[in-house]
């Protein structure tokens, strides 16, 4: 085998390194070689959807699991496709927050799930009550289409519904929101809305707005289009971009320019 490299300092070997045998070291088999996953990897991600509303359901009941001060919240839901193959433990996302089942009334077609203090924070789940529609999504399976794209169900935070406009049988749907989320939207970029898949159409930076159009048939699956202008809804950005800004950060950062942040 030819020299892999020679020296140009006196750290390294003064001659070239050669192998004379390759792969034939004593003792050497790829049978030998162990895999240890780096420790940065331990948090692995158990819960992905696409953002491809399965079914609306509906909120049967929503608020403290008991009179206690320091107790929980609760929300059950009413829904039929979504329990199919579901079980204690399994992962729904509820209008883009995934939470996790924790009750399934099978013959009243319902299930509840625990909302934590900043699971209520973050997203507009708080806002809603009984009668209230919300969009389901099982988490995906290996079997299951990529229909959309990867959601996660951390919801980055909500927007507001600044105005809707019909053109032909599609809607045309404006959202304002924190410029903080708005810098990691981009135009024909993707976004989860309420948990669902869309294709951002322009970004307003003036009016820290951003808008998409919803076809017919979207319209009539997804619980957006009931929805009243003021109204919240909860948004995650593509998490591509969370990464690319993060990379970015760091290669800035060590550049002396410094990290990434709005204008």
């Amino acid at each position: 085998m030819a020299a892999l490299f020679s020296a140009s300092s006196p750290a390294l070997p003064k001659t070239p390194l050669r192998f004379s045998s390759p792969l034939k070291s004593a003792n050497f088999s790829f049978q030998n070689l162990q895999f240890k996953p780096s420790p940065r990897f331990s948090r692995l991600i158990t819960s992905l959807f696409t953002g491809i509303v399965e079914e609306i359901g509906h909120i049967d009941q929503v608020g403290p699991t008991s009179d206690d001060a320091d107790s929980g919240f609760e929300m059950r839901i009413g829904a039929e496709t979504v329990l199919g193959g579901t079980g204690l433990g399994d992962s729904i996302a509820i209008n883009g927050t995934c939470l996790t089942v924790t009750e399934i009334d099978s013959a009243g077609s319902r299930f509840s799930v625990g909302l934590s203090p900043e699971t209520l924070r973050k997203t507009s789940l708080g806002g809603l009550g009984p009668g209230s529609p919300v969009n389901l999504e099982r988490a995906l399976t290996p079997e299951t289409r990529m229909g959309g794209h990867f959601v996660q169900g951390h919801v980055d935070g909500t927007g507001e519904i600044i105005k809707f406009s019909p053109e032909g049988d599609s809607l045309w749907v404006t959202i304002r929101t924190d410029p903080d989320i708005l810098r990691l939207i981009v135009p024909k970029g993707f976004i989860a809305v309420d948990g669902t898949s869309l294709t951002v159409v322009g970004v307003y930076e003036e009016e820290s707005s951003f808008d998409l159009m919803l076809v017919a048939y979207t319209q009539q699956k997804i619980v957006l289009p009931s929805k009243k202008v003021g109204d919240k809804v909860n948004l995650e950005v593509d998490i591509l971009g969370k990464y690319v800004e993060k990379l970015l950060s760091g290669r800035l950062q060590a550049l002396g320019v410094g990290p990434v942040t709005s204008s």
